[in-house]
């Protein structure tokens, strides 16, 4: 019997067969016998050969090469061999030679390169082979056992965790795909497509802004040709540039530019040529730019000034729906016969241990929302009673809607702000400085074309809504209702979203006023409504103090007359006469009545910014008790912010029947 092999074959004397065993191993590798004892274990199945266990003394010769590469051979005794080789008959069965002989091809040739060739031989009478037998499983140490037990177990534990992985990320990743999908804008065909604007091509309209670039250039050098008596050039230029701004019309990106738009730019693009090879002169060209740059911010200067005023007209000019519903309501009051009608509910009117609320407004719709947004979160409508207060031209028309549309359980009082004998210049100061000839040219001057040249801040304090005493009878409300100890103050421009019954336990300290404050850091605080240049502020207040807002706040009257309120407010603004101290308004004469006497509510109470920002926080918004409009943008103008619309909107009863009739709408 001969065996050959190959590899990492460490020692000549550890391959033994019956009669001749020829080994050829590498020669780096020739030393370690022990190696390839470890190698050859367990390759082949273990018999025991009864008939040579009583031959010990066997003589074997090993044929090897050694690490010269010469041929030798040496003889070993049975008797030599350790207790690990075993005897075994060649001609067992065929089938397990052939599953042992395949098993160590595999074995060599894939982790040591060997190649084992079993080749049988007839010697002698008996036929035997000697064979290795690595130790059986069962026979290894326990504590390799669990070792291999547990590198199993964590090598399929990692790959169950890595599956599992690989899932939930394909997961997330088509989530991701879906929500991208439904964001993506597709109403712009050939701007968009398909793709959201982050995806567009940044030089997608390239064509675009050479075209008015061109544009630009052309009449830069138009004004040089015609300093230059260059008629026909000069004429060119004036051409190309009319028939390019043609071209570019209304267009926003080059997907909307005319077809024709490339060949005009081209076009522009010889006569500009033409041009610089004429009249270029670098000091000349830089000088025109310039003057075109700062004749540009001129002009925009300007346009943002006329913008601010009609923003403030348009703010301050009734629409012709809300103009309608007045008429309308008025006009059915006389023919209807509504004179002799008044509102149930009188006694609960000065029932101190009721939930009041005081509005002064002269838009019906408005107070409509108010009213109905604030009964519709109440627990316990019936104890909520609404005290209104307008002007003598809406007054009927008030009364006629909240008579024809009573809230449900909710008791309504409508009152004329003319009908307060008590409430004149003499008491008043601040309406003897509105009844003064100086005020009103004041007024009525934001309506003259010269007040365009003003700034822009100044403008909003000459709304004439000032004019109104229903904006400063706020001030008054200990007079107004004198049996009352707690009342809500609401503006017309508010939405109730929930019960505002607890704000009647709130305990104010000893204050006066509960109101929610504005203050973010350095913003809206005394120095921005205050001239802490004038002693008078200076001396008597905080530049840091907090603002805070009117629009919803809860007043205590008791305290309010033992201290005295409005007689502060009286003297105020009597020093302010000449308006140095303030603007005019309502918040900082408020400011500094308050001052010291205002205890702040919880912001979610009070949300405002809805009338002139348009990137509130929409949670905040939602979970506000109270949402405010303050600013230009009031929800019933065109000028509304259209994603705040619907929290008023909501509130309208847009099926009624005088709404129809004005044209009233969503």
């Amino acid at each position: 019997m001969r065996a050959r092999f190959r590899g990492s074959f460490l020692s000549p004397t550890l391959l033994i067969f019956f009669l001749v065993i020829h080994v050829e191993p590498a020669r780096e590798e020739f030393s370690n016998v022990s190696s390839l004892q470890g190698e050859l274990k367990g390759l082949f199945p273990s018999y025991d050969c009864p008939q040579c266990i009583n031959r010990k003394n066997i003589d074997i010769i090993v044929t090897y090469t050694d690490a010269n590469g010469a041929i030798r051979t040496r003889s070993i005794n049975s008797k030599d061999l350790s207790t690990s080789w075993v005897w075994r008959y060649p001609s067992d069965e065929d089938s397990d030679q052939k599953k042992s002989s395949k098993e160590v091809e595999g074995k060599f040739q894939t982790a040591d390169k060997f190649e084992v060739n079993i080749e049988h031989s007839n010697v002698n009478e008996n036929q035997y082979g000697v064979v290795m037998e690595h130790k059986k499983a069962s026979e290894l140490h326990p504590i390799k056992l669990k070792r291999q037990r547990l590198r199993n177990e964590r090598r399929d534990r990692r790959t169950a965790e890595l599956i599992q992985q690989d899932k939930e990320i394909e997961n997330q990743i088509q989530d991701a795909a879906i929500q991208r999908a439904k964001e993506l804008d597709t109403t712009s065909k050939g701007k968009y497509n398909i793709w959201r604007k982050e995806y567009e091509n940044p030089n997608s309209d390239s064509t675009l802004k050479l075209m008015r670039d061109q544009i630009i250039m052309a009449r830069a050098y138009a004004t040089i040709a015609k300093a230059k008596n260059e008629d026909a050039l000069y004429d060119s230029l004036i051409q190309h540039s009319r028939v390019n701004q043609l071209a570019i019309g209304e267009a926003t990106s080059d997907a909307e530019l005319l077809p024709s738009a490339l060949d005009r730019a081209k076009d522009m693009g010889h006569v500009l040529a033409a041009a610089k090879d004429q009249l270029y002169d670098c000091i000349t060209l830089a000088r025109k730019l310039r003057v075109m740059l700062q004749s540009a911010e001129t002009g925009l200067s300007l346009l943002k000034k006329r913008s601010a005023f009609l923003i403030q007209l348009a703010a301050k000019t009734v629409p012709r729906p809300l103009h309608c519903l007045p008429l309308l309501l008025t006009t059915d009051y006389f023919l209807r016969g509504y004179e002799e009608r008044g509102f149930p509910n009188k006694e609960k009117l000065e029932d101190p241990s009721l939930y009041h609320y005081a509005i002064f407004s002269d838009n019906v719709l408005a107070t409509s929302v108010v009213v109905n947004s604030t009964t519709l979160h109440a627990k316990e409508p019936e104890k909520h009673v609404f005290h209104i207060v307008t002007d003598k031209l809406n007054f009927l028309a008030m009364k006629m809607w909240f008579l024809v549309n009573p809230p449900a359980g909710a008791t309504i009082h409508v009152e004329n702000v003319d009908d307060f004998t008590w409430l004149n210049s003499s008491y008043c100061p601040v309406l003897r400085q509105l009844e003064s000839a100086r005020m009103i040219e004041y007024y009525f001057k934001a309506h003259q074309s010269n007040s365009l040249t003003t700034g822009t801040d100044n403008l909003k304090y000459r709304n004439p809504k000032y004019l109104s005493m229903l904006n400063h009878l706020r001030f008054y409300l200990p007079e107004v209702y004198p049996k009352l100890e707690k009342i809500l103050f609401l503006d017309d421009d508010i939405v109730v979203q929930k019960d505002l019954t607890p704000l009647w336990s709130v305990d104010l300290q000893g204050m006066v006023n509960g109101a929610v404050e504005t203050c973010k850091e350095s913003f809206h605080r005394f120095d921005k409504y205050l001239n802490f240049s004038n002693p008078k502020i200076s001396e008597n207040f905080d530049p840091n103090a907090c603002g805070w807002a009117f629009g919803m706040n809860i007043f205590d009257l008791k305290e309010w007359r033992r201290r005295n309120i409005t007689g502060i407010y009286h003297h105020w603004q009597e020093m302010n006469e000449d308006r140095t101290l303030w603007k005019l308004g309502t918040l900082p004469p408020g400011l500094i009545t308050f001052y010291n006497l205002t205890y702040p509510l919880d912001r979610s109470w009070h949300v405002l910014g809805l009338g002139y920002d348009p990137a509130l926080n929409k949670t905040a918004i939602e979970n506000g008790a109270v949402v405010h409009y303050n600013g230009n943008y009031k929800p019933w103008l065109d000028l509304a912010i259209a994603k705040y619309k619907s929290y008023w909107s909501r509130y309208v009863m847009f099926n009624n029947s005088y709404l129809q009739l004005c044209n009233i709408s969503e």
